[in-house]
């Protein structure tokens, strides 16, 4: 009797383990956020095509992510964020397009705008006040805006109030950059799966 059982059991576990092979697909992270950047005033563009991955090279399938495809922009669309990985921080996704943000500046690729008695850098995340963004993680539809300048606080919430909130809207269609839609998934990822 005790063969039968031992038999079942192991009949049953390569059932088990058979059906989570055969059935497994990665958990994909794609979503959005919405951010803007001000400068004394002037809201940034990202005019220039290097903010801009390229929906045909987001992804490379054979390959670990890069950071671009962690989290970027594309379709000239400069107030979405795609995010394609967990624990994505704004600060990596600004550093992707070659900025660095900090309370005591924000270098851009092509000046600096340092905090002074008169200037400083503030962050309002999802309608709050934020010291620091750079190791927050990247929610989905988030609503960043960073300012440098001498703005007050009636500025800082128009500001703020002018960035679109479109980031469900990109949640929910198909977007052709989506990393984990070109990855194939191979015998040692069902492998890994099992256990």
């Amino acid at each position: 009797m005790t063969v039968t059982v031992v038999t079942g059991v192991l009949i049953g576990a390569l059932i088990i383990l058979g059906i989570r092979f055969f059935s497994y697909k990665p958990v994909s992270v794609h979503y959005h956020a919405n951010f803007a950047v001000y400068i004394n005033g002037q809201r940034e563009e990202f005019k220039n095509p290097i903010y801009y991955t390229e929906v045909e090279e987001s992804c490379s399938s054979d390959q670990e992510m890069t950071p671009h495809e962690r989290a970027h922009m594309h379709d000239n669309i400069n107030d979405i964020v795609h995010v394609e990985d967990h624990a994505v921080t704004w600060g990596q996704f600004f550093q992707n397009l070659g900025w660095n943000i900090s309370v005591k500046l924000i270098e851009t690729q092509q000046q600096v705008y340092l905090t002074d008695t008169q200037n400083k850098v503030t962050f309002i995340l999802n309608g709050e006040a934020t010291e620091n963004i750079l190791n927050r993680v990247i929610e989905d539809q988030d609503k960043l805006l960073v300012d440098y300048g001498s703005g007050s606080q009636n500025t800082l919430q128009e500001e703020y109030d002018a960035i679109p909130s479109t980031a469900h809207k990109y949640d929910v269609e198909q977007d052709p950059a989506s990393c984990m839609g070109n990855k194939k998934i191979t015998v040692h990822d069902r492998l890994t799966h099992l256990f």
